[in-house]
């Protein structure tokens, strides 16, 4: 082995002082359906819920074997890097500051200062990422501490990298697919890292969502480039800009294995792996499993892992998500309607509904002229094909009708 396989051993080992291994575990239901041995690494059984234990703990660590005087770690985050860091300040009895954006959910404030207790401090300031990343940097120079990044640090990605040493001492031997979350790209660059080295056989996937694909970018432009607009949604990989070391360590991935997946499919498997399989996923979490109809064909036959990167799921966005996956199935749809103001005319609408239609909205916006008033209606229905009739039907009643589902503006504003 290479000094960086020898390193990431020796940082698994080290590991252990904090957390037994995640389960790796063969799910029936996926390989049944794809005709594969799927196997999920379920890094959302971490004692934090996610994979980012393993780079806060090793950066943490290795600071204080070459500064044993060290005892003050800051960090910027509004989710699971907080929660890793927090963890791991407790396990070592130091001090940690964590930046979190204003606008971070109630839930994941508790749990940071849950896992960190008397050991963390927590600031909420910004209204965005990048100014609460600013100033933690700047209380961090003030302050003397050692500031810790989320994925663009080489102690990081070899914590993450344990991952990948788990998965070959779990399985027993090396897989013929690895699927892997990408966001700023520690986990990534660590498990290919590794793997490479020890397991060259091994072939890879990296999945962005749509919304915040840095890798597919930087790969494109032959180095980093931050993205105009990021979709927070996937807010466990949404990364405008991914690390200079990590793509330092990414840039030999084809671009065709790069893929992008749509928040709202990411939502279908969330739900799909909540109602089969009883697992909960953050929507980073999912996104290795998402993408599987992609690579039907390419994984039949084959040992497949998943890298379930985190559980963090707040159950206050299920409303949310469960509307999203409907969308995206073609089994909801939200329509503006310009229904004749005389009588009868509502009835008639009623009767062109199927018995596997019903109704989840009902509002009259405005009378927009003087024999038609707007109505925005949402339909919910067993099958996609339902819409299909029930649009026949309208435009043969000469109803007129527009379908604002996948109108980004006119949907968020209405609905």
């Amino acid at each position: 082995m290479t000094d960086f396989a020898d390193l990431s051993r020796l940082t698994t080992d080290a590991l252990r002082d904090l957390f037994e291994p995640t389960p790796l575990q063969r799910n029936d239901h996926l390989s049944q359906r794809y005709d594969a041995e799927i196997w999920l690494k379920r890094e959302d059984l971490s004692p934090v819920r996610s994979y980012k234990l393993r780079g806060a703990f090793t950066a943490m660590r290795k600071v204080r074997e070459q500064q044993p005087g060290q005892g003050h770690f800051v960090c910027a985050s509004a989710g699971n890097h907080a929660q890793g860091v927090a963890y791991a300040c407790r396990h070592f009895g130091v001090q940690g500051t964590i930046f979190m954006p204003v606008t971070t959910p109630q839930q994941k404030i508790d749990k940071t200062r849950m896992f960190g207790a008397q050991h963390v401090q927590i600031v909420l300031t910004g209204d965005y990422f990048d100014q609460t990343l600013t100033a933690a940097k700047a209380f961090c120079a003030e302050q003397a501490a050692c500031f810790l990044s989320p994925f663009d640090d080489p102690d990081v990605i070899l914590g993450q990298s344990s991952v990948a040493v788990e998965i070959l001492d779990q399985l027993g031997s090396a897989p013929d697919i690895v699927i892997l979350p990408v966001g700023g790209g520690g986990l990534s660059s660590g498990v290919t890292a590794y793997l490479r080295e020890v397991a060259p056989q091994v072939s890879y996937r990296f999945v962005e969502p749509l919304g915040g694909a840095s890798l597919a970018a930087a790969l494109q432009a032959g180095k980093p480039e931050t993205l105009r607009e990021v979709n927070s949604f996937v807010d466990g990989a949404a990364v405008a800009r991914i690390g200079e070391n990590n793509f330092r360590m990414l840039s030999w991935v084809n671009p065709a294995d790069v893929l992008k997946a749509p928040e709202d499919r990411i939502c279908v498997t969330m739900i799909e792996m909540l109602n089969v399989e009883g697992i909960v996923l953050e929507p980073a979490g999912a996104l290795s499993v998402d993408v599987l109809p992609e690579l039907a064909d390419q994984i039949r036959g084959k040992t497949v892992v998943c890298v379930t990167s985190g559980g963090n799921f707040d159950f206050e966005r299920l409303p949310e998500v469960k509307e999203r996956a409907q969308r995206f199935a073609g089994l909801k749809k939200y329509f503006i309607l310009r229904m004749p103001q005389r009588p009868g005319a509502l009835r008639d609408f009623l009767e062109m509904l199927g018995p596997e239609d019903d109704i989840a909205r009902f509002e009259y916006l405005k009378k927009s002229a003087r024999n038609f008033g707007s109505v925005l209606i949402g339909i919910e229905t067993k099958r996609p094909e339902n819409f299909t009739t029930l649009f026949g039907h309208l435009e043969r009643a000469a109803f007129p009708y527009r379908d604002i589902t996948n109108d980004g503006i006119l949907s968020e504003f209405l609905i």
